[in-house]
């Protein structure tokens, strides 16, 4: 049986390299030689290892997640409703603007959005999809234990932390500061069901009568 040559590369830190291409350029517009450049390999070992430019996206996704797949326990872990939201927020607000992290926002917002394959955009889409749908299965779960507002729409809070998530990531990739960032959560969580800024004013005792 014929084996193989070893690979001489660290898969790992090669996608890390590949990540900061595809965020920096987007999945159309990084070429393969943009790609095995940035990984210090050659075209054959990406073949070899990935089958082509899409299975190397995938693979960046996946490690992009696993990365991060610790700060999305942290969050689901909190608390309370509240405090789960305050730390996406804020983790988010951290990881758009730290420059030991990666180049500033995210790169499931800034890469595979648009092209001619609906597979890339699809995949990515997918990504962000799962983070809503545990934000919406978390914020649940704290209604049925009463943390919650029975009035509160779990399905619409985490369409609104995602949908502010991407927002400030936009805004980092543009050079926004953390502390614009911060800034920014503060006036989201305003908005929360039970926080002060979210509470409904009292009725007037007319309108209570009415």
């Amino acid at each position: 049986m014929k084996i193989g040559r070893p690979r001489s590369f660290c898969v790992e830190d090669a996608l890390d390299r590949a990540t900061d291409v595809f965020w920096a350029k987007g999945y159309q517009g990084a070429s393969l030689s943009d790609l095995t450049d940035a990984m210090g390999i050659n075209a054959p070992s990406l073949y070899a290892c990935f089958k082509n430019k899409e299975g190397l996206f995938r693979a960046v996704l996946d490690r992009y997640e696993e990365k991060g797949a610790g700060f999305l326990r942290a969050v689901l872990d909190a608390p309370t409703a509240r405090d789960a939201a305050e730390l996406f927020l804020k983790g988010v607000a951290d990881r758009a603007t730290d420059p030991n992290h990666h180049p500033p926002g995210c790169l499931l917002v800034q890469t595979g959005m648009t092209g001619d394959d609906q597979r890339i955009p699809n995949e990515v889409a997918r990504h962000r999809a799962e983070k809503e749908l545990a934000l919406r299965e978390r914020f649940a779960c704290a209604q049925r234990a009463g943390d919650l507002a029975k009035n509160a729409d779990p399905a619409a809070l985490a369409l609104y932390l995602v949908t502010m998530a991407n927002g400030m990531c936009v805004q980092a990739s543009a050079g926004a500061t953390r502390e614009d960032l911060q800034a920014t959560v503060q006036i989201a969580l305003s908005a929360w069901p039970g926080s002060e800024g979210g509470k409904s004013k009292p009725k007037r005792k007319a309108e209570a009568d009415a």
